[in-house]
């Protein structure tokens, strides 16, 4: 009898310890949801870092700002943070830029140059504007280079038509819209089956064209999105490099072919900096119990300079910022240590936070969980076990503790598959540790927003990302109060068949780990 009462004893102590842990946990995720709700700082911290401080290209005096910037905000809030060197690259500074047609007739253009582009004298550079020709082979092309000194020469392809497909679908005749396909695949396969007749790839002909004499490069990376052009590095080292919109891109281009010989004019200044040091930003708040244990939260602050960087990734680093700003108020004895990195150099390959993987062995080791969000500014639809056979364990015990309004929308796939790359989940996942990528609604991400001159404040829904910051911050509420460790036992692999040899982790993209540019 002392023994059944004994054992009922302990069961009723136990059912009491889980109903006040139940309790507890209600009482934090509920803190959360309110002070996101009503106290949200992410207006403010994304009018901040994008309309003040700007783009945040690597290298740049505006990417050290924007680490600054976070520190200084961190701190604010009684969080402990740093900026902590990974490596060096190339410095620079974007200035104006103002490109002008003037012949036939005179008309102020729509376009920037690339990053890194070299800058122009002060009256700028005036020349005519010639297209690549048609070429038999790489000696056709040799001869017309000879013709092209003091010119200004057009490199992208000629778009056919700059509505996006989703018009063409909503208005158009299913004949025509077929047929603009098929004549801009055309286009296409043509242009550059000419490119590689000339005996140069897309990526080298601005250097051959620049060491022939041309005056400049003038191109268009038409994102298919309306007036959404690419804005990426530029190759030259002496002239400048320029990207017009699609709209002038294309006039020019008919003007060129039609033998009008349209003259332009291109004032790009900048300065070249040398060389600067490169950071992450790291911030933390120590675990209690377990402060040898990390939970991670994981954003790139870099970003392209073609707008400024709100939705790649803006979104994410505001996410970041503000679940942990929640935290340090309702949260602020963790179990285990939070941590938030800010990683520079994302988009020259991951190298921020590739850098900290190898930096920080002793804490990659002791990872309870990374969550990461990069990808556009909407609400998390997407959560993959990346690969860790038993993830479904853990992610969904977290997750239930999210509101319905909020895992409603997200699709989980357990146990998913490692990411290859895209972003910097992929450094901790090829370390094997477990990872895992808030992938979130496009909101016409990819044909938009995504390293074009678009990218800005307007396009934030901050509905959705407020959403996100509840998720995150509840996430990494629940791992860290976890009471087991999360197992990083992985998918095998399969074996190569070529080699024989077990298959390993995909590496992320290739970075250049402490330089600059070539």
């Amino acid at each position: 009898m002392k023994t059944a009462s004994r054992l009922i004893l302990i069961a009723f102590l136990s059912l009491c310890v889980f109903q006040l842990h139940a309790q507890e946990t209600d009482t934090v995720v509920k803190n959360i949801i309110e002070e996101a709700t009503n106290n949200s700082q992410l207006e403010i911290l994304g009018h901040e870092l994008m309309d003040v401080i700007g783009p945040r290209l690597v290298g740049t005096p505006q990417m050290q700002e924007s680490h600054d910037w976070a520190v200084a905000n961190f701190t604010k809030w009684g969080v402990s943070a740093r900026n902590e060197q990974w490596g060096e690259w190339k410095a620079w500074e974007r200035g104006i830029t103002h490109i002008d047609m003037l012949e036939p007739r005179v008309q102020s253009l729509t376009g920037m140059q690339l990053a890194w582009s070299p800058s122009t004298k002060s009256k700028g550079v005036t020349a005519e504007v010639v297209t690549i020709p048609t070429v038999k082979d790489s000696l056709d092309f040799q001869k017309w280079m000879k013709t092209i000194k003091g010119k200004l020469v057009m490199t992208s392809i000629y778009q056919p038509t700059g509505r996006p497909d989703y018009n063409w679908e909503e208005f158009a005749t299913e004949e025509s819209f077929e047929k603009m396909k098929k004549d801009r695949d055309s286009l296409t396969k043509e242009w550059r089956a000419n490119i590689r007749r000339t005996g140069y790839s897309s990526r080298e002909i601005d250097m051959a064209l620049e060491q022939a004499g041309a005056a400049g490069i003038i191109s268009s990376y038409w994102s298919r999105g309306f007036g959404a052009n690419k804005i990426f590095a530029a190759r030259t080292k002496n002239i400048p490099t320029v990207d017009i919109e699609l709209e002038d891109y294309t006039m020019l281009y008919r003007l060129v072919e039609y033998g009008s010989k349209p003259k332009v004019r291109i004032v790009a200044e900048s300065k070249d900096l040398g060389v600067a040091p490169t950071y992450n930003t790291i911030a933390e708040i120590k675990g209690s119990e377990k402060p040898e244990e990390y939970v991670i939260l994981s954003a790139h602050l870099d970003s392209w300079d073609g707008g400024t960087g709100a939705t790649d990734n803006g979104t994410g680093t505001l996410v970041m910022m503000e679940a942990m700003r929640i935290l340090k108020k309702v949260y602020p004895n963790p179990k285990r240590t939070i941590l938030v990195g800010l990683w520079g150099s994302e988009e020259q390959g991951l190298n921020g936070s590739r850098a900290f993987v190898e930096d920080h062995p002793e804490i990659v080791k002791n990872v309870q969980a990374v969550f990461n969000q990069d990808n556009g500014t909407g609400r998390v639809v997407n959560l993959s076990g990346a690969g860790f056979l038993h993830a479904y364990d853990y992610l969904s015990k977290w997750l239930a503790a999210v509101p319905k309004d909020i895992t409603k929308h997200i699709e989980t796939h357990f146990p998913g598959s490692p990411s290859a790359g895209g972003s910097d989940n992929a450094s901790f996942v090829a370390a094997g540790a477990p990872a895992f990528n808030l992938s979130s609604l496009n909101w016409s991400y990819w044909n938009y927003t995504w390293h074009t001159n678009r990218d800005t404040y307007d396009k934030i829904v901050f509905d959705d990302v407020r959403s996100n910051a509840i998720l995150t911050a509840i996430l990494v509420y629940m791992a860290s109060e976890d009471p087991n460790r999360t197992s990083t036992e992985q998918i095998v692999l399969p074996v190569n068949s070529r080699t024989g040899e077990p298959g390993t982790w995909p590496e992320p993209r290739s970075p250049k780990r402490r330089g600059g540019l070539d």
